[in-house]
């Protein structure tokens, strides 16, 4: 009857050491994981840049946000180039955080080759020249900024959206009509 006894309580104490350090390894990870950190707005599938709608973000909790993320309030704002899904929305990727100077306005532009568009990205400096049929390029605005790329649906070049002043988008308006554009890009110094 003794060895029965000493079986029960050794099976006992196996169990009892086992769900010990069952515990202690669940603790040891409560212990050591990171904090929830604050919720930041992230994309929720991969966006182009346009106009945010609901459900194109959610807030999701994220343990070293990086600076500029946004919490709240990005709906209606307008996304200045591609996230990926998952990824945290910084202002500097809205378009209202590249500053136009005073005075300028947002000129939309086709230029006639989508492929030179890919080399630029908002924030980009460059020159827009205008090509008539048999004469040679003129430049019609120099030194302005890339505000946005929309995304192309068709394949009659690329639309990009500029800073200019007034006077520029009136050329760029006349050149375009009348022929296509180009751009020369200024590297950033």
């Amino acid at each position: 009857m003794i060895r029965i006894w000493l079986r029960r309580c050794e099976r006992r104490r196996r169990l009892i050491a086992a769900m010990l350090a069952a515990g202690a390894v669940i603790s040891g990870y409560l212990a050591l994981r990171p904090a929830p950190g604050p919720a930041v707005l992230v994309a929720t599938r991969d966006l182009s840049p346009g106009v945010l709608r609901p459900g194109d973000l959610q807030a999701v909790p994220h343990p070293h946000p990086p600076d500029g993320a946004l919490h709240t309030g990005a709906t209606g704002r307008v996304l200045a180039t591609a996230m990926r899904r998952g990824e945290p929305l910084t202002d500097v990727r809205l378009l209202d955080s590249l500053r136009m100077p005073p005075g300028s306005v947002a000129t939309p532009v086709r230029i006639a080759d989508p492929d030179v568009v890919r080399l630029i990205s908002p924030g980009s400096t460059i020159s827009v020249l205008a090509a008539h049929e048999g004469q040679v390029a003129s430049l019609v605005a120099d030194d302005v900024t890339v505000l946005t790329i929309p995304a192309a649906k068709d394949d009659h070049g690329a639309l990009v959206v500029l800073a200019t002043t007034p006077s520029q988008a009136s050329e760029l308006a006349g050149a375009q009509a009348g022929g296509h554009l180009s751009i020369t890009i200024k590297p950033h110094l």
